[in-house]
Parts: structure tokens; sequence; C-alpha cells
């Protein structure tokens, strides 16, 4: 387990530029953020953490927060793609990194590619994930929304801005998932200000670096989920072929952001082009019962309460979650938020334990929601996988103040326990297929 390291600052011309370093493999990667990025709230996004960890395993890693937003100096109008590069090679010379594999993520691999063609003898490699040439629509270029779309869009959004909306197109399996929303709300209100947001969106319309993809030497992975809402895969598909020697691989998935769905299928591919080895991972599969949590109207309470005293209250319920899960003898997987995901080996342990949760909270004047299901989940050492696990947060989400719900599949596998339940109908769970029954846990 890696700890957050301590924020830096590199200087580049005029501007300081807030970094962070993970990690102290042989291998440099330089990680470009896309459109938001801010290099402490990124460690309340357990994979992200994920990703960060599995790299820092053969790698030193790099992040840095753009000009003009999260911790780096605030600035006047939008970066330009040169200031960008400058401020990668000031990040560099801070750390000491002569030679560094550049991990471009969506917005930034335009200016990855640029610096790339630019400075051949400071990269070593070049990653580009989800990501674009070209930003809009032009008659050879057919696969990019035009302009005018791409604002009535943002403009429509705009309102929403900071309400999580954009999770809908960057993480849309994540959607249902309350927790999700509001970090996604968190990161964009600490990354970027409404109007510098606004300035880096209308810089983006006027991107285009399509002449330099044939001068680029070094070696090249490019990847792109399939169903990706955000960026069109063609976009990175016709990218690879520009690029001599590039690699692409088109993974499966709906989201746009990194740190959903299958994060280690991405890593799995960049380790082995940096390191030359695919890592094997040891999967176990068993039965468990999947347990979701989160605090009902917690986005409302954090911004009444302050960051300092919303950090204390999930610190106490998260003890107080901990002592019912000792309880009912569940294992808790991780804290996610303000929630936390555990896996029971009893489906009618895990109820009353959910039961006993939405209780002993009440004196921190807090709600809990629940949801559970029971299905084979993956461990992939401390943590699980799987459709089981999507499922119980789908049924949670689903779920009201102080209230449990299960699917079907638990209700079944508890007949003759004495626990009651109320029908709640059948239900579409984004991402699952078919329809679910779902059930209200009603007493015992």
């Amino acid at each position: 387990m890696i700890t957050q390291p301590t924020t830096r600052y590199a200087r580049s011309g005029d501007v300081s530029i807030a970094y962070q370093v993970v990690g102290d493999g042989p291998i440099d990667v330089v990680l470009v953020p896309g459109y938001i990025m801010h290099v402490e709230l990124i460690w309340e996004i357990p994979t992200a953490v994920h990703i960060l960890e599995r790299m820092a395993s053969f790698a030193r890693v790099i992040m840095f927060d753009k000009r003009g937003g999260g911790l780096s100096d605030p600035v006047v109008g939008a970066p330009t793609l040169e200031e960008r590069m400058d401020d990668v090679r000031a990040v560099m010379e801070a750390v000491g990194s002569e030679q560094a594999a550049i991990l471009g993520s969506s917005e930034g691999v335009p200016m990855s590619i640029l610096f790339a063609a630019t400075y051949p003898q400071k990269v070593s490699a070049l990653v580009l994930y989800g990501g674009m040439a070209r930003s809009t629509w032009a008659p050879d270029y057919p696969w990019a929304s035009p302009a005018d779309a791409l604002i009535e869009s943002s403009e429509a959004m705009a309102p929403h801005l900071y309400e999580g909306a954009i999770v809908e197109v960057m993480a849309p399996s994540l959607a249902d998932v309350p927790f999700a929303r509001e970090l996604f709300a968190k990161l964009q209100r600490y990354s970027a200000s409404p109007s510098m947001l606004d300035q880096l969106f209308r810089m983006f319309l006027d991107i285009d670096v399509r002449p330099v993809l044939p001068t680029i030497s070094a070696p090249t992975l490019v990847l792109h989920r399939r169903g990706d809402r955000a960026v069109n895969y063609q976009a990175s598909k016709w990218m690879a072929e520009q690029i001599p020697g590039a690699k692409y691989v088109e993974l499966a998935g709906i989201d746009h952001a990194m740190f959903a769905g299958d994060i280690d299928a991405v890593v799995d591919e960049i380790e082995e082009l940096l390191t030359g080895v695919r890592r094997t991972t040891e999967v176990d599969r068993v039965l468990a019962t999947v347990m979701f949590t989160d605090i009902v109207d917690s986005t409302k309470r954090a911004s009444a309460m302050g960051d300092r005293a919303w950090r204390a209250l999930l610190d106490a319920q998260n003890d107080v979650l901990r002592r019912e899960l000792a309880r009912y003898r569940g294992r808790e997987v991780k804290m996610l938020g303000d929630g936390i995901l555990a896996t029971f080996d009893g489906p009618a342990r895990a109820i009353r334990c959910a039961r006993a949760m939405t209780e002993a909270v009440r004196p921190l004047d807090i709600e809990v929601r629940v949801g559970l299901h029971t299905g084979e989940v993956e461990l992939v050492g401390d943590d699980v996988a799987g459709i089981a696990v999507h499922i119980a947060a789908r049924v949670g989400a689903l779920a009201g103040a102080s209230e449990v719900l299960v699917s079907g599949t638990v209700k079944d596998l508890v007949a003759g326990s004495g626990i009651g339940f109320a029908d709640r109908g059948e239900h579409v769970l984004k991402g699952i297929p078919d329809q679910w029954r779902i059930h209200a846990v009603t007493g015992q």
C-alpha cells in the first residue's frame, strides 16, 4: 500500500506547477492529465490509487496539475500547448528526470504527441489513452463532433457542471453509484473554476496536431475503449495508423476515465510496453454476499459542514461501520468516499449487519442506505471484482434513507430465516443484463 506523497512545486517561467512523485522504479513515467486534475484529490478515488500502486511497482510515477488548474498557479487565459510542454520539462527537471515515458490521457494526448515529436531525446516511450489528434469534425476527420455541437453540449451541461453530471459521459459505468458522482463533482470544483474550464474548452476546440504524428519516433502504444462515450474510438485507431510502428489496443468498456471500468486491463498493456513483461494475476472466484453503503444526501451535508467537519464525521461513521462488520463477521474490502464495500460468507449475516449499521449511525445524525447481492466474485489481492459487485452497487443506489435493499438472489437464499421483505418490483440495473427483482428488508 502506497501513501500519498508530499506535493512540491516546479518553476516554469513565472508559473509554479504542482507535482507529486510516486514510487522509485527504474522507469520514469510522466502522467499528462486530461481536462481536469488535482494531484491531492485524486487520492480520494480508490481506483485511481490502485492504478498508481500498480504503476509504482515498476516505475517512478510523476504527476502534475496543469497551469491554471488544481494546485498549480492560476493563470489568465487558457495555456497554449507550447506553455504546457514547458511545464512538463520543468517538472522533469525538478525531479531529475532526463528521459521518461509520457502517458497522455484524453485532452492531454495532443500535448503529449507534440512533446514526443519536439523532444524525442526526452521521451523513452509514448502511451496515448482515450485521446485524439484533432478535437472537432473536418471533412477528412469524420469521427469527431462538429465544433457547434460540442459548444451546444457544453452550454447545456454548464448549469450542472459541478453536480457530477459529467460522470454520465466520463464514467457511465459508475453513474448510479452516488459516491462516484459526488467525487466527480468535487474533482471538478477543486480542479478549475468555471471560467477557466470554459477557457480550456474553447482552446480545446482549436487543437489539431495531425501533421506531427508521422514524426514521432518513440515506441508508441495507443489505447481506447470501444464504447467510450466522450471520444470515438476511431480517433485513436486512425491516430495509431499515422504514427510509425505504433501499437493500437482496443479495450472493452464504455468509460472514458482511465480510473473507471477494467483499470487493470489498461495498466497491463502499459506495463508490458514499458517492461516487456505482462503481469499474470492470480484470480480466485468465490461465492459471496457483497455490500455497498453510502450516506444519504452526503453532498448537501458536506457542503454545509465544510471539509474538516465532514472528514471528522466520515471518520466517526467509518468506526461505527467497522464495528458492526466485526460483529457480523463481514470483511471490509475498502472505503469508498462516504461508504464501504464489504463482503460476507452468509447472506443472512449480511442483512442483519446492514440493518444494524442503519441504526448504529443514527446518533451521528446521518442516514445510510445499503445494497446487497449474492454472487460469484473474483478475489484479486485484497480487492473484489466481477458483475456481482456491480449489481450490489446498483441495488444500493435504489435504496432510500435507512433502507436495506437486496436482490432477489439474496431473498431466495435466506428463505426460512425469519427475515421479512417487501417486494419493490423489477428494475433495469444500468449496465447489467436482464431485469432484476428488488426487495426491501422489513424485519428481523
